[in-house]
Formats: structure tokens, C-alpha cells, sequence
């Protein structure tokens, strides 16, 4: 229709003109797009000796991770827990004797031991099994830990992973593994220093060893699923460790099968004698070590009494270590048979009392671990329980945080938008009309109809980027997605100037206006979206910062970035320009601009443009290789890319308004176009900079975390300084943490927090399984 409306206005010269232009700026593409596609770094595989660069990263940052991890959940202070691992006695739960190798038995507080135990299994595949408390998380970092302190070149490197983010229904266990190492450790995604199948190969060559902790808190319909796609998506020499509670797995193994090749190991209890040697050692000698001295006699008095049923698990010992080790209760009060009459009031009491002795041990430290009152910390903690177990998952992700608030609606979204929308638009207006009171351009009728457009549109444009993101992925489904958007927000930008156009001179001129502004409004809406993506919550955070890290390789393309963003916002003003009506009072026409000055005046903008392109490309693709992922780190990156696309999105959808700044400028002969573009973009960024800045920002998750947390501490559920109340928690033992998310100390804690709330149940039915790949709008509960 624009082409027919083009020869409608041109004569024949005009046309063919037109026509060499739009040949010549294709043609230059072509060739940018052939040199792009020959220099990109993510075209290819890795080489050999990327592949080896990459494991010897990703043994040091796993190493470091889980040392540090170790050490805060105090493994070996004094001495791992003493427990030995042995071949399970359930029947029908491993795999032939000839494929799983002679008897396993080890103990895991000796880690050459353990590390021998397992190198001696003919395929590397090994399950933990036990009930909830025996230590199988425990025995998996020590077990990672010992690989990797006796790893030699070419062994493969041991990668801890919580199964809570896995859904066999929606990716291969490969790809799942690729996606989460990749979140996990994002320095080995730099294609430039290890190629752009690093993960893969080094999955694919069996140079990495997944160590996957948690099969049961996956939901129940899920377990025998996860057997089945390990053993089809993966071949059965992998190596591979696995944990899970012994009911769970033998239910799962009696529907799917075992899992091919893998021996099954069990712990014993932990003997009397070991626990108290244990505890002895964690306590300062004197007095207080010999507390533990009348519940040692009395256990050996009473073997089959509940202390001595409490502490043969090793989650209650390292509890009666936090509880009493450190702290100026008595543990002999543990064998007062009136009040812990069974093990469970024992465990009870144990699980109640760890937060507020941790917490009461931080104040005891000095005025600056007094940063939280130990009521209101029990109280958020029991939040958070409650919290997690309603999205029925062992992972709390900041960026799924907004699940928890009416957010997790897509019409609430898109009506928080709309208003965000509505709001600036007219704080702008009222700004303007305060700063020059009687001198505004912007008519009251004009601000209210184009505040009330773009408030539809954002409606609009959040409920197709749902409506996407629930769907299947596929490119075609993208690009529709992309083109709604646009669409909707080139209808907005456009529809009540045509309305007045209609108005003014004729209808024709008003559907002339509509269509020809799309070659502007259009691609401004388009080129943030390619900035930003679908306004909708992402999977998974966004990482990167700033630095200088392969700038020699990365320079060329960002210079090709803002070349080509130029040349194409050159073309795209020039072809307005030729197209635009003269009678259009408040637009630029050809016959006040000359093409070259129109191409000029593009290609300086553009490169403008551009120049925001390729800063926010560069500072999305700079990762240390040895940076650990966190949940602080990864908020901060997240936090960096949201702003920085945010102030691109507002910057980009002003581009069809640059016609005004050349009419500007070709007004006034003394004024520079950079005075010209400075002072229009103070005028009008207020107004029209708006759209594109939340559009940008709906499609990151750092924004939507800030919103969840407003609400929920506002209700006083949350703290207002979440993240350092998390790392406090995790610095005390009560939280631990896995890659950028968080966990309770254990399962049993969260449900036992949980079960303590004074919150009604939900109605309704167990939310799905959250994890960073679950599609935006699936169901799910808020705390309100």
C-alpha cells in the first residue's frame, strides 16, 4: 500500500530515483551481511583447544564455588560428617553387577577415599539414595569437591546442579544441562575465547560431569520422567550422580526402569560415638564441651531412645551443632523424656530453634551483624518458606519473585503498564506546563488523547508478548509476535495525528498519513524490540557488564553496529522525506530538505543510534571468566542491562520525530544540528521517550523484581533490602545458595517454617514447578 501510495504522488524519474536508493542500501547490506556471517564467532565449533581452555575455567569457578559453599556450611569444620555409603539393599533399584562394577563403600569424610570408590565405577554413574536428612546433598559437594582436588587433564570436570529447574516435558536433559551451565557459569558462553559450542562438546564429549542433586523436589508426576529422558537423551557411558530419597526413587524406577549403568548407594546412620566426637570438636573446650558429655551417657544408655533416633541423621546432628555448639543452651535438655517424648518433637524443637540461634549468635558478634531484629528475620524467613512451597519449588530466583504478586497475571501487567504509561506522559506535560506556564505546544486535547492511545497500545502490546511467550517457540511465532507489537504501537504513535488530519484536510490525507508514517514509527517500535525483545518476563536474567574484555575482536562489529544502523536510518529518512506529502504542515517534505541533507542528517542520527546499539550489545556479551554467578551478581548485571535498555528504548522510539529536528535546523542556519537534536530531545524525550523506555524495561527482569519487592515489603512480607537479608541468611547457615538462586538449609526447614505460619492455605490446586524456563504466565499464587 506505501508503494502504491508512492507512485500515486511520484512521476517516473521520482520512482526510478527512489528505486536506485533502495537498490543501493539492499546491495550494502548484502555485503555487511556476508562479512558478518563470516566473522561472527558463534558460527562454527570449538577447537581443541577452546574445549580445553573451557574445562580448565569451569573446573575453577565450580571448584571455587562449592569451596566457598563448603565453607559456610562448615564441612569441614572441625570434619565432614562420618558417614559410610554402601550399595542399597532395595531391591530391582540398580542396573546388572556387570555393568555397575564390584561393591561400592566409602566414607565420605575421607575424600580420596570417596573419590577412589567412585573412579572405580566402569561408567561414572552413580545414585544417592536416603531418606530426607541423610546427607546426600553433603555427599554430593564433598563428592565434587574431591574430584576436582585429584582432577588431571582430560578427567572430566564435576558440575553441581539442583534438579528443581528441570521439566523433561518442555527440553532433552542435554539441552537443559547446556542452558543451566551456561546460566551457572556464563564465562564459558563467550564464544570468542572458547568458541560457540563449548557446552555442548564438552557435554557431548563427556568432559563434564553432571552431579544432579534433588530428583524428589521435582513434582511427583515428574520423577519417572526424568529417568526416562536421562536415559534416552543421554548415552549410558555419561558419567552422571544423581540424588534422591529412597521412596521417591524406587517408586519412579518402578515405572520408568533404573537408570542404565548407574550403581545405587545408601548411608548408614551415624554412629553415637562419631556424632559426639563430632560435636565435642565443634565446641570451644571447657564447660561448655561438656554439656554434651550427660546426653552422650544418656544415649548409651538408652540406644533406642529418640536422642539416639534424632541423632543418627545427619541434619539433626548439624543442627544440635548450631543450636547448642555455639550458643549457651544446655543439650542435655534433649533427654528430658517429658517434653521430647518421640524423635519428631526432638527434630521439631531442633528446626524451631536454628533460626533464632543463628540470629542471636550474629548479635553476639558485634554491631554490624546486629543489622536484623531476630523476630522480624524469623518472620520473613517463614514468608519466604511459605512463599516457596506454594510454588511448590526449593528455589528461590529473584527474578521469578513477581509470581508471588498479582504480576504473575498477564492483565496485571499489562494494566501496571498502561498506567506507567498514562502517568508519565502527563507528568510530563504538567512539568512542561510548570517550566514555561502559558507557552506549552502540546494542547490539552492532544496530550489526552495521545496519553489514552499509548495506554491501549501498552495493554496491547504486553497481552501479545504473553500471548507468545505462552506459546510454542518458534521463529515464525516471533516474528508475528514482533510485528503486533510494532504494529500496535506504530497505531498508537500515528492514529490521533490522522484523525486530525482527516479532520483538517480530508480523510485520504489522514489514511496517507497513517501508512506513510510506518516507514518511521514502525521501525523505531521494531528497533526496540530487536534492542530489548518481547515485552515479557525473561526466562532467566540477563548478564554482562562493562569492561574491555576482547575489544580488539569486538570493535569491528561494534563499529559494523553503528554503520549499519546509520546507513539504515539514512535510507529510512530519506525515503520519508521523498514520501511525505508537502501540504503536511509539521512534517519535512522534499521540497524543504534536499536527499542528500535528508541523508546526512540520517546518518548522523543513526549513528547516534547505533552508537547505543553497540554499547548495550557490548556490555550484554562482557563476562569475566572468573566472576562466580550469585544472586547479588546476578542482580547487579541485570539491574546494568536494564537501564541501559531502557534509556536505548527511549532514545529509539524518537527516531520518527528527527524530521522535526532537521526542519529545526534548516530554520535556523546558526543552530548545529547537535544543538538542534540536544534541545529537542529536552522537549520531547518526556513525552514520547516513555513508551519506549517501559517497553524496554517489561522485557527485563530486574524491573519486575523491583515491583514484586515494593509490594511485598510494603505488606510486610519481604524486607525492603531483600538481597542483604538474603546474603545474611546465607552467611548464617539458614539459607544456602546454588548459582544466582537460593535454598533453605534444608527441605524439612522451609516446610517446617511453613507449617508454623499463621496464614490461611490456599484453595486451590499445587501451582506447577517454577522454574527459569517456565513460560511467563503460568499459573501461580501470590502471597496476598
Amino acid at each position: 500500500m506505501a508503494l502504491a501510495l508512492m507512485w500515486r504522488r511520484w512521476d517516473e524519474s521520482a520512482a526510478a530515483t527512489a528505486s536506485s536508493v533502495v537498490a543501493a542500501v539492499v546491495g550494502l547490506y548484502g555485503v555487511l551481511a556476508v562479512w558478518v556471517w563470516r566473522r561472527d564467532p558463534r558460527r562454527g565449533h570449538s577447537s581443541t583447544g577452546q574445549l580445553a581452555d573451557a574445562a580448565a575455567v569451569l573446573a575453577r569457578l565450580v571448584g571455587r564455588q562449592w569451596q566457598e559453599e563448603a565453607t559456610l556450611r562448615q564441612l569441614f569444620d572441625p570434619a565432614p560428617m562420618p558417614v559410610v555409603w554402601s550399595d542399597c539393599l532395595e531391591a530391582g533399584v540398580g542396573d546388572h553387577r556387570r555393568l555397575i562394577g564390584a561393591p561400592f563403600s566409602c566414607c565420605a569424610d575421607r575424600l580420596g577415599e570417596l573419590t577412589s570408590a567412585y573412579r572405580a565405577l566402569p561408567r561414572g554413574r552413580l545414585v544417592a539414595l536416603g531418606p530426607g536428612g541423610s546427607g546426600k546433598t553433603t555427599f554430593a559437594v564433598l563428592l565434587t569437591l574431591g574430584l576436582l582436588r585429584t582432577r588431571e587433564e582430560g578427567d572430566p570436570v564435576p558440575v553441581l546442579l539442583s534438579f528443581a529447574s528441570y521439566d523433561p516435558a518442555r527440553e532433552s536433559a542435554h539441552d537443559w544441562l547446556s542452558r543451566r551451565i551456561a546460566a551457572d557459569y556464563p564465562a564459558l558462553a563467550d564464544a570468542e575465547a572458547y568458541g560457540p559450542t563449548a557446552i555442548r562438546d564438552l557435554l557431548a564429549g563427556h568432559q563434564v560431569l553432571p552431579v544432579l542433586d534433588g530428583l524428589d523436589e521435582l513434582p511427583v508426576p515428574a520423577h519417572a520422567a526424568v529417568l526416562t529422558a536421562l536415559n534416552d537423551s543421554l548415552d549410558a557411558h555419561t558419567p552422571l550422580v544423581l540424588t534422591c530419597r529412597t521412596a521417591a526413587y524406587t517408586a519412579a524406577v518402578a515405572e520408568a526402569g533404573v537408570l542404565a549403568g548407574a550403581a545405587v548407594i545408601e548411608p548408614a546412620e551415624v554412629r553415637p560415638a562419631d556424632a559426639f566426637d563430632l560435636l565435642r570438636l565443634a565446641t570451644s573446650p571447657g564447660p561448655r564441651q561438656e554439656r554434651w558429655d550427660e546426653l552422650a551417657q544418656h544415649v548409651s544408655r538408652h540406644p533406642g531412645g529418640p536422642p539416639a533416633r534424632a541423632l543418627a541423621s545427619p541434619l539433626m546432628v548439624g543442627l544440635a551443632r548450631s543450636v547448642y555448639a555455639d550458643a549457651d543452651g544446655d543439650p542435655s535438655e534433649l533427654a528430658d523424656h517429658d517434653r521430647f517424648p518421640t524423635t519428631a518433637t526432638i527434630e521439631h524443637h531442633l528446626l524451631d530453634a536454628l533460626v533464632p540461634a543463628l540470629y542471636a549468635r550474629a548479635h553476639r558478634l558485634g554491631p554490624a551483624a546486629r543489622r536484623w531484629d531476630r523476630a522480624r528475620a524469623q518472620g520473613y524467613l517463614t514468608q519466604l518458606a511459605v512463599g516457596l512451597r506454594r510454588q511448590d519449588t526449593q528455589d528461590l530466583a529473584w527474578w521469578q519473585l513477581y509470581r508471588w504478586t498479582p504480576l504473575a497475571r498477564a492483565w496485571s501487567r499489562a494494566a501496571l503498564s498502561a498506567l506507567a504509561a498514562f502517568t508519565l506522559v502527563w507528568a510530563a506535560y504538567l512539568a512542561d506546563r510548570l517550566r514555561t506556564p502559558g507557552l506549552s505546544g502540546w494542547p490539552l486535547e492532544v496530550v489526552f488523547s495521545y496519553s489514552g492511545a499509548v495506554a491501549l497500545a501498552m495493554v496491547a502490546m504486553v497481552r501479545v508478548a504473553a500471548w507468545r511467550a505462552a506459546g510454542p517457540h518458534t521463529r515464525a511465532g516471533a516474528l508475528r509476535a514482533v510485528l503486533l507489537i510494532a504494529g500496535c504501537g506504530y497505531v498508537a504513535h500515528s492514529a490521533p495525528k490522522s484523525v486530525v488530519r482527516m479532520a483538517d484536510i480530508s480523510v485520504w490525507a489522514g489514511v496517507e498519513y497513517l501508512v506513510l508514517a510506518s516507514s518511521l514509527y514502525g521501525l523505531s517500535y521494531l528497533a526496540v524490540l530487536y534492542t530489548a525483545g518481547i515485552p515479557a518476563p525473561p526466562h532467566t536474567p540477563s548478564r554482562g557488564g562493562l569492561g574491555t574484555l576482547h575489544w580488539r575482536h569486538r570493535l569491528p562489529r561494534a563499529l559494523l553496529t553503528v554503520a549499519g544502523t546509520a546507513v539504515l536510518t539514512g535510507s529510512a529518512l530519506t525515503l520519508h522525506v521523498f514520501t511525505v506529502p508537502p501540504w503536511f504542515p509539521a512534517e519535512v517534505s522534499a521540497d524543504s530538505i534536499p536527499p542528500w541533507d535528508a541523508w546526512t542528517y540520517g546518518l548522523t542520527t543513526g549513528c547516534f543510534f547505533g552508537t547505543v546499539q553497540a554499547l548495550l550489545r557490548w556490555t550484554r556479551h562482557t563476562v569475566s571468566p572468573d566472576e562466580l554467578t550469585t544472586a547479588a551478581s546476578s542482580v547487579r548485571a541485570d539491574r546494568l542491562i536494564s537501564l541501559l535498555t531502557g534509556a536505548a528504548g527511549a532514545l529509539l522510539i524518537t527516531l520518527p520525530d528527527v524530521p522535526l529536528v532537521l526542519s529545526v535546523a534548516g530554520a535556523l542556519p546558526d543552530v548545529s544540528l547537535a544543538v538542534s537534536l540536544v534541545g529537542y530531545l529536552w522537549y520531547k524525550l518526556p513525552f514520547v521517550g516513555p513508551v519506549g523506555l517501559l517497553l524496554a524495561l517489561a522485557a527485563c527482569a530486574w524491573p519486575y523484581y523491583i515491583a514484586a519487592r515494593i509490594l511485598l515489603a510494603a505488606r510486610g512480607r519481604l524486607p525492603w533490602r531483600l538481597q542483604s537479608f538474603l546474603a545474611d541468611a546465607h552467611r548464617l547457615g539458614v539459607l544456602r545458595q546454588v548459582g544466582p538462586t537460593y535454598q533453605f538449609r534444608h527441605a524439612r526447614l522451609r516446610d517446617r517454617l511453613a507449617d508454623g505460619a499463621r496464614l490461611p492455605h490456599p484453595r486451590t490446586t499445587s501451582a506447577p514447578q517454577v522454574d527459569a524456563g517456565s513460560p511467563p504466565d503460568a499459573p501461580s499464587r501470590s502471597l496476598g
